[in-house]
């Protein structure tokens, strides 16, 4: 276990993202608030402030536990399973 007690953070990759804002968003035209990468794929999807929640709804799908904030002047990342920001 890592020292900020995280299992999953060796589950991290090296990862491109998938586009430059949320991809489900994207492909049926409408808008997000902040944006998450999932740091496993690379997946771009809104947060939970965003009304579709895709950056969640990918974690339930994929089981990919770690997404963290691109949003200019954030670096703070999430665990899903352990319900823990990770910094």
């Amino acid at each position: 276990m890592s020292a900020n007690g995280c299992a999953h953070v060796k589950e991290i990759q090296k990862v491109t993202p998938s586009g430059n804002g949320c991809k489900e968003c994207l492909e049926m035209g409408d808008t997000w608030v902040h944006l998450r990468l999932c740091l496993i794929c690379g997946h771009v999807g809104c947060c939970d402030s965003s009304k579709n929640k895709h950056a969640t709804k990918h974690f339930h799908r994929s089981k990919h536990p770690i997404v963290q904030s691109i949003e200019p002047g954030e670096n703070w990342r999430w665990c899903y399973v352990d319900q823990m920001i990770l910094e």
